[in-house]
């Protein structure tokens, strides 16, 4: 198998593995073991994407306007 090829499986296979992994936390119940929210923040025109998964829990906040404090 060329090296061409087996990149491109590799990340066919990466993707559809993703895929699936985001649509199952998305769709999962709010107290399972692995679940994805995302919140729209109106305010500050931001999106809020929390990540559980067991015990560990993940925040990121993606804002479109620009931090004051870092001007």
């Amino acid at each position: 198998m060329a090296l061409r090829q087996l990149i491109g499986r590799t990340l066919v296979t990466v993707l559809l593995a993703s895929t699936a992994f985001a649509s199952v936390g998305l769709t999962a119940p709010a107290d399972g073991v692995f679940t994805i929210r995302i919140r729209p923040v109106l305010i500050n025109l931001a999106v809020d994407v929390d990540v559980k998964l067991g015990a560990h829990h993940f925040h990121k906040r993606w804002s479109a306007l620009p931090d004051a404090s870092r001007l």
